[in-house]
């Protein structure tokens, strides 16, 4: 009965999603071309420019998937932890033997070719994450049960971001945090990454800026009365006395208030104010959580104290561990700085391209800002502006519909596996696509930082294709053999 399932492979392919796929990397392909295009330019199959090459690359693509198909599924399963232990030496290795790529160390020259493992290193972490959570043993029952599934995530990201240089591949494995909520984990530890990155913000852009009245600085109050409605918020929420938040609201706003009255004679630092509150909220906190037994409370008290000492070092991250690139970007971003021939000019010059092609675009190899060379990496980290100058309004929407559908299905096929193995491999690729999409398209349109990462399929690049490939085509074939598991 097994042999017969096996030589039926074909017919259980999810061939949809193998469409879908297809859809994706020809437009690309014909993106690239539109991207790199010159007037002198005659064949999109001329293997002199990066239309050419990238053609190759999908041959080698078609291949990779073909033979990815053909090796048995249990073989993902079982040298998911080899081919992780050898995926970290290599990261381990790279650094040394790659050329640097501005400021880069994630490329290795092989001959005519340059490959970056670090593309390849998303597929085998969602092996390796997948084969352990996916033990009959495992269950997701507290913060200890995450230890090694967050090891094994930020190992590879570690080396990455601090050998290789490279924040934007290091920054995907932050989509496996979907996978771990999916499969359980507290929806805290999301609002906890939320949080960290809004007082990030609110600290950088905030402050510098004084307060009109008293001294002080916007950034730290503002960060001090969030934290303080996160406390008020979770003591209420775990202990429910009936005029409790008519209280706490009010004690706040009347040390405020006193504070505003007695700035009229005397200066008042309400950085200090704020702090000194948010300090008397943990106290009342960790009181109230040994008095009532409310033990929750006292992970919220100690996540604020920490957060209290996170705003501090935040100005310290800023200007000494961020490389100067980096910082000038997000000052960019958030409007502290305009550097429109500098930090900026990427993405002004892809809001112009994707603006000049208004609703239906210039039409299909007519676009001026990319023949004349206006926007850097066109063919590569932008070359969702080529879509939206060539084809348009129109045919941006229709880009990323098709890739919500590819999502979409990619989310039907995690859901309807037969083992926990091959379930959270399917989340961790839909995660993983998700990732790029939202980041590559909001740093394009400038509602993100310049991080520099391909977008699937569209990117011109071998490494990206060959690795988004080794991601679908696993899927797929662990997919096809759904019915020979036993959940």
């Amino acid at each position: 009965m097994r042999a017969s399932r096996n030589g039926n492979i074909w017919q259980n392919i999810d061939w949809l999603t193998v469409g879908l796929f297809l859809v994706l990397v020809i437009f690309g392909w014909l993106n690239i071309y539109g991207a790199s295009y010159s007037f002198d330019q005659t064949s999109i199959f001329d293997f002199s420019n990066r239309a050419g090459k990238q053609f190759a690359w999908i041959l080698g693509s078609l291949v990779l998937g073909l033979v990815l198909l053909l090796v048995d599924y249990k073989t993902y399963d079982v040298l998911a932890y080899i081919a992780y232990g050898i995926m970290i030496a290599l990261l381990l290795i790279t650094p040394l033997l790659a050329h640097n790529i501005k400021g880069s160390l994630s490329w290795i020259s092989l001959g005519p070719v340059s490959l970056q493992p670090a593309e390849f290193a998303k597929c085998i972490v969602a092996l390796a994450v997948a084969k352990y959570m996916g033990r009959y043993e495992y269950k997701l029952r507290t913060w200890r049960d995450l230890i090694v599934p967050f090891a094994l995530i930020a190992v590879p990201a570690i080396i990455i971001m601090v050998l290789q240089r490279e924040t934007g591949s290091a920054l995907v494995f932050a989509a496996f945090l979907l996978v771990f909520y999916r499969q359980g984990m507290s929806g805290y530890i999301l609002w906890i990454g939320v949080a960290a990155v809004a007082l990030f913000i609110i600290s950088i852009r905030f402050g510098g800026i004084a307060l009109p009245y008293g001294s002080g600085s916007v950034g730290i109050l503002t960060c001090m009365l969030l934290l303080t409605a996160i406390e008020i918020f979770f003591i209420c929420k775990e202990n429910k006395m009936r005029w409790q938040p008519l209280i706490l609201i009010g004690s706040v706003a009347a040390i405020y208030g006193l504070c505003l009255l007695i700035n009229i004679w005397v200066t008042v630092p309400f950085d200090w104010v704020s702090m000194g509150i948010v300090a008397a909220l943990i106290l009342y906190t960790i009181f109230v959580s040994l008095y009532w037994r409310r033990y929750m409370l006292l992970i919220v008290a100690a996540f604020t104290l920490g957060c209290i000492g996170y705003t501090q070092a935040c100005d310290f991250v800023f200007t000494r561990v961020l490389q100067p690139h980096q910082r000038i970007r997000i000052e960019v971003l958030l409007g502290m700085k305009e550097d429109p021939a500098g930090a900026g000019y990427n993405v002004n010059q892809a809001r112009i391209a994707i603006g000049s092609g208004r609703f239906i675009g210039k039409g299909y190899l007519n676009g001026t800002q990319t023949k004349l060379q206006f926007v850097p990496e066109q063919d590569t980290d932008f070359i969702f502006c080529t879509v939206g100058e060539e084809w348009g309004f129109a045919g941006s929407v229709a880009v990323l519909l098709v890739y919500l559908f590819f999502i979409l299905r990619l989310i039907e096929i995690a859901e309807r596996q037969r083992t926990i193995f091959t379930q959270i491999y399917a989340y961790a690729v839909a995660s993983i696509f998700l990732f790029h999409l939202t980041i590559n398209v909001g740093m394009v349109l400038g509602l993100l930082p310049v991080i520099g990462i391909p977008l699937p399929f569209f990117s011109y690049g071998g490494s990206s294709l060959w690795g988004f490939t080794l991601l679908l085509f696993i899927l797929l074939r662990l997919d096809a053999a759904r019915m020979e598991q036993l959940r």
